[in-house]
């Protein structure tokens, strides 16, 4: 199998130009918000509207959050882009005596998930007075009548606790439920609102029901929740479960390293989840500073011969006696001969290849040693799913927190068909069609990937066939 790889995207760095980022060229229209009609509620919350008087205060519908804030000299000043800013608005579209809403979590398990759940309920059962807030099991599979699954009435004694927890109370699946059962569903359910947990799969899922509701002229409001570990979702600088990702991935790169120590020759090989994008990998061996090769899918590399992986290697070990090597799992695939095979959610399996890239790196590696005449001592660790089923750390509980409560304010006013992200620290509202253009990457450009080279030691960009 061969596989081309695509254009890059955010840098982290301050600019995010358009273009790579996206299917096309970014306009204000790709970030115009939707909304569900004029909003004539008071909201409850009794915050303020007037700024250096001790209170919180609404925030401004007016309010703005720049696309860039770097300007390069020498480029030609783009158009200016804006997101809407997140927060609580001092008029609602929705009465919240009157409302009903559903939260769903699909794709795979990811930390927080049940930290996301407990904040969207509290806010809105508590802050906003919402009587009745549904819960639907597995995913999309719980809207599907023929699988039989009743959605589940939360009640703050069903949430109670379950931040401590990994994985999600209302669980998860993978795989394609249409766009109208679901909206029959909602309908059925009286639901008003529906918040969406999940990634690039899920809110384009998302957004087609959004078109559906409007197609039927329903006034329902769909509001996404960003989540995943792979961090690749576009126009949000980190997705929640990301950092306490990361912060596993280094737990396991130290004890990889221990092995490779304790070894002649040692070698401690370590995939981590990443299909499109390297970010836990590039992340991880910032965090960890143990790792000597850091392998992603933006970046490709050839095995063998001047500049390949498996000769820097030999020498790595030859100076120093042992090496730590981390590979996301979408890396390297053109060398990974075999059936490409795909989830129920149109994602490749790499895990399900005839050869994933952990297990061919391995094997490739002891197979090229043994024709050198050298012997290594190499140990693989996959620790991919334990990694994504652990309990949220502090700094994703209160990411989680946050894009929980600042979600149900998007929806009490009417806002639809978009993801609450997070923006140079600040949250902002994000159309779901733009979200779902592209996918986010690691350039190899980027302040990221030189940090990344330079931890390692390794060449910026690898020699390639």
């Amino acid at each position: 199998m061969s596989r081309k790889r695509a254009g890059a995207g955010m840098t982290g760095s301050g600019r995010s130009p358009a273009g790579p980022e996206c299917a096309k060229m970014l306009t204000q229209k790709d970030l115009t918000v939707s909304s569900l009609g004029e909003c004539r509620f008071n909201s409850p919350l009794k915050l303020s509207s007037r700024v250096d008087d001790g209170m919180p205060d609404y925030t401004p519908d007016g309010a703005r959050v720049p696309y860039n804030v770097i300007q390069v000299p020498g480029e030609t000043a783009a158009e200016p882009l804006y997101f809407e800013k997140a927060g609580p608005r001092a008029k609602l579209y929705f009465d919240p005596r009157k409302v009903y809403a559903a939260i769903v979590t699909c794709g795979g398990l990811c930390p927080g998930l049940n930290n996301v759940i407990q904040s969207v309920f509290l806010e809105l059962h508590f802050n906003y007075g919402v009587q009745r807030v549904l819960g639907v099991p597995y995913g999309f599979m719980g809207f599907e009548p023929a699988n039989g699954l009743e959605p589940i009435e939360m009640t703050p004694e069903f949430i109670d606790g379950i931040q401590e927890q990994g994985g999600s109370i209302l669980g998860c699946s993978r795989g394609k439920v249409e766009a109208g059962v679901i909206v029959d569903a909602l309908e059925n359910w009286k639901i008003d609102i529906l918040f969406v947990i999940g990634g690039d799969g899920t809110f384009k899922a998302a957004h087609q029901v959004a078109e559906e509701a409007f197609a039927r002229g329903l006034r329902v409001s769909v509001i996404g929740i960003p989540k995943t570990v792979d961090n690749d979702i576009l126009f949000v600088y980190k997705t929640f479960g990301f950092d306490t990702a990361v912060a596993e991935a280094v737990r396991v790169l130290q004890c990889a390293h221990n092995e490779a120590l304790g070894a002649p020759n040692g070698v401690g090989l370590v995939k981590l989840m990443g299909r499109d994008s390297g970010f836990i990998a590039s992340f991880a061996t910032l965090a960890s500073m143990v790792v000597n090769f850091t392998l992603i899918p933006e970046i490709p590399f050839k095995l063998e011969g001047p500049g390949g992986v498996l000769p820097m290697l030999a020498e790595r070990l030859k100076s120093r006696g042992h090496a730590v090597i981390v590979v996301a799992e979408g890396a390297g695939l053109e060398h990974c001969d075999g059936e490409v095979s795909y989830d129920a959610s149109g994602n490749i399996q790499y895990s399900q290849m005839t050869k994933d890239i952990g297990i061919f790196l391995r094997d490739k590696a002891k197979s090229w040693f043994a024709g050198q005449g050298l012997k290594v001592e190499m140990k693989y660790i996959d620790p991919s799913y334990i990694i994504r089923s652990v309990p949220a750390n502090a700094n994703d509980a209160l990411f989680c927190n946050d894009l929980g409560r600042y979600a149900v304010h998007a929806a009490m006013a009417g806002r639809t068909d978009i993801m609450v992200g997070l923006w140079y620290n600040v949250l902002t509202h994000v159309p779901l069609g733009a979200v779902t253009s592209g996918k986010k990457k690691v350039q190899p450009e980027s302040k990221l990937w030189l940090a990344v080279t330079e931890a390692t030691g390794q060449p910026t960009l690898f020699a390639v066939d």
